[in-house]
């Protein structure tokens, strides 16, 4: 593993380690020593969500700006403060204030460590990397909670302790994240920024633009749909096994115990999502929605609560890492704005676990769980449809060539088509661009930060050259291979660079 990535997972680790114990803390804290009602628990619970989902597009944007290592080091330093600030919290008040600062961290940490997630876990394996990510997360979670009830009955209540040993893990990684983690290479950021050595000035009244991409929008919907549905027992649970179900405390709690296995298969379907089909994997999460409710409905006993709970644990492993390559896909679309993408589409997602439990609460509490268990089997089909129409609006086929015309791989965006039509007609105007399009399609070269940009005009610096360079990229029986264009750009630097190669 990359020990850049490999500070992140631990970071991961120690920070949600932390978490599970001011988790597990916080609430008996809450009501046992300054007397909150349960509905107020309730909104000091979900008040560092309401925060962070308003603030995360802002945030990314700060990221965008001021990198991603700052504002992630800067966000697990505030989220420190924020556990040691809690020893000092003696009025109500304090506690809402000091979890309002902690949505602040939320929204500035998430957008920049999804984009370092997806920076250095590499092309080929961004699922994989949100996968160990997540499945770190997970483990250190339920290890914390548990944690923080053996040292409250142990230390008879002193949550002072809990809090304190919570910032130094929460502490922790700041030194692991200085050390290790690196600053995305600005040429990668701002490469569209600059314009090639050997290109033409655009003409005049005339800004490059990025590569047109999907809007964030509708997976900001997508995000809801999944998480809401997802979270509509996952608060409940515990009041869902023994009040419906029947369980036992003891009963409900063993339940517990295979999270943690199916936690495990996360990496699993990382691979999966790298090697066979994100999307496939992306669809488990609501197939898990769907089978997870008809198992308990069908069975409302312990055999049936143990299973159902495995299914929703394994679509949580298998969506985290697919959700997490595809807000690295949305966001690679325009590399200057990765981090305010990003922390839009996590905002879509955190907005719904919001929902989730305040529509369950509502149906429970009206028309009882089967109603709730079969709104969330509609919704989890509803959500499936809308991802397989979602996913095909950014992975649509290109249409029908004309006799003689060269064709792009399947499945490209026909935006990049259109958005590099237009750059050269900014840049190269009386060429053919619909020609040099399609070969820059023809070569890999959907993206103007593409790293081969800059060659391929310095090979070709006036329109005419362009058009021969063009002709001959599609006279190319298949793609160039990766090779083939290094060695084009070894070429560009000759001093006769302006000859176009043999053939064109």
């Amino acid at each position: 593993m990359d020990p850049a990535l490999a500070a992140i997972v631990a970071e991961g680790f120690f920070s949600r380690l932390s978490f599970g114990l001011i988790t597990f803390a916080l609430p008996l804290y809450a009501v046992r020593e300054l007397g909150l009602s349960l509905a107020q628990v309730g909104i000091l619970l979900s008040l560092n969500l309401m925060v962070a989902v308003l603030l995360k597009p802002v945030m990314g944007a700060l990221a965008d700006r001021i990198g991603m290592k700052p504002s992630f080091t800067a966000a697990i330093g505030l989220r420190s403060v924020v556990s040691l600030l809690l020893v000092f919290a003696a009025v109500p008040w304090q506690l809402f204030a000091i979890r309002a600062v902690h949505g602040v961290s939320i929204a500035l940490r998430d957008p920049s460590a999804n984009v370092l997630i997806a920076e250095h876990g590499g092309k080929k394996a961004v699922a994989t990397a949100f996968a160990w990510y997540q499945t770190a997360k997970s483990l250190a979670g339920n290890i914390g909670k548990a944690s923080a009830g053996i040292l409250l009955t142990l230390t008879a209540a002193n949550y002072t302790l809990i809090f304190v040993l919570a910032f130094v893990l929460s502490a922790l990684p700041v030194f692991i994240v200085l050390r290790h983690i690196k600053e995305p290479r600005i040429d990668q950021q701002e490469q569209d920024e600059n314009p090639p050595v050997a290109a033409p000035e655009p003409e005049e009244g005339h800004t490059p633009q990025p590569p047109l991409g999907p809007r964030v929008l509708p997976f900001m919907g997508l995000g809801f749909m999944i998480s809401s549905t997802a979270y509509m027992l996952a608060n409940l649970f515990p009041v869902f096994a023994v009040q419906y179900a029947g369980l036992s405390e003891a009963e409900a709690g063993l339940v517990y115990v295979v999270s943690i296995f199916v936690v495990l298969s996360g990496p699993v379907f990382g691979w999966l999502s790298d090697n066979v089909s994100r999307n496939l994997v992306l669809s488990l999460r609501s197939v898990a929605n769907v089978l997870s409710s008809a198992v308990y409905l069908i069975a409302p006993n312990f055999a049936g609560v143990m299973v159902g709970r495995a299914i929703d644990d394994a679509g949580k492993a298998a969506f985290r890492p697919a959700w997490g390559a595809l807000m690295a896909h949305v966001a690679g679309f325009n590399r200057k704005r990765r981090a305010r993408t990003m922390g839009a589409m996590s905002s879509g997602e955190d907005a719904g676990e919001i929902a989730g439990p305040v529509l369950a609460g509502l149906l429970w509490s009206l028309w009882g769980v089967p109603v709730l268990l079969a709104t969330r089997i509609g919704l989890a089909v509803a959500a499936e449809v809308y991802a397989v129409v979602l996913m095909r609006s950014i992975e649509r086929p290109r249409p029908r060539p004309r006799p003689g015309q060269p064709t792009a791989p399947p499945g490209r965006p026909r935006e990049a088509d259109e958005s590099i039509g237009a750059w050269f007609r900014r840049n190269a105007p009386g060429a053919r661009p619909e020609e040099l399009a399609r070969a820059w399609s023809r070569a890999g070269l959907t993206s103007l930060q593409d790293e081969w940009t800059r060659p391929f005009v310095e090979l070709a610096p006036d329109d005419r050259s362009r058009v021969a360079l063009a002709a001959s990229f599609a006279a190319e029986p298949a793609a160039l291979a990766t090779d083939e264009i290094k060695a084009t750009t070894e070429s560009a630097r000759s001093p006769d660079r302006h000859k176009l190669p043999a053939g064109s």
